[in-house]
């Protein structure tokens, strides 16, 4: 169990890590910031269109993934292996939109990617990998239940 919530607490954290590394190096100037700012209108409006569309359809996407009947069959039946493997995509689903968004917002110094990147950090606090969570969510805890 410790060692599931060890490897999704490495990724929860090391990607975010990664986000505020990118911050600290456009905040510090060792990377300019606004490179890609109103050099091509349509470029811009087109990733911004798809990160808007990517961050409505993955918040909710991620948030009730492990709630799918398949997947909670798999949890169910392989419990701490299922979850490494669907916690691993609920976090990446959420963690690669905060890179990407903190990214073009530095690039194209547009405060909606900002906005976006601190709803989806705001959404982290949802699928944080406590144990009593991890438990929960490999259904560890009802098959205790069923041997008492």
């Amino acid at each position: 169990m410790k060692e599931v919530r060890n490897k999704l607490m490495a990724l929860f954290v090391g990607i975010i890590v990664a986000a505020l590394l990118i911050v600290v190096l456009f905040e510090t100037g060792v990377c300019e910031d606004g490179v890609l700012a109103g050099e091509n209108p349509q470029m811009e409006f087109a990733f911004l269109t798809v990160m808007e569309l990517l961050t409505i359809a993955m918040i909710p996407l991620a948030l009730r993934l492990l709630k799918f009947k398949n997947i909670e069959n798999e949890l169910r039946e392989r419990h701490l292996e299922a979850l490494k493997k669907w916690g691993a995509l609920r976090l990446l689903m959420l963690e690669v939109l905060i890179v990407l968004n903190t990214l073009f917002y530095y690039l194209f110094l547009n405060t909606s990617f900002g906005y976006m990147a601190i709803i989806l950090l705001i959404c982290m606090a949802f699928v944080y990998p406590s144990e009593s969570r991890c438990a929960a969510e490999a259904f560890l805890n009802e098959e205790e239940e069923v041997e008492k």
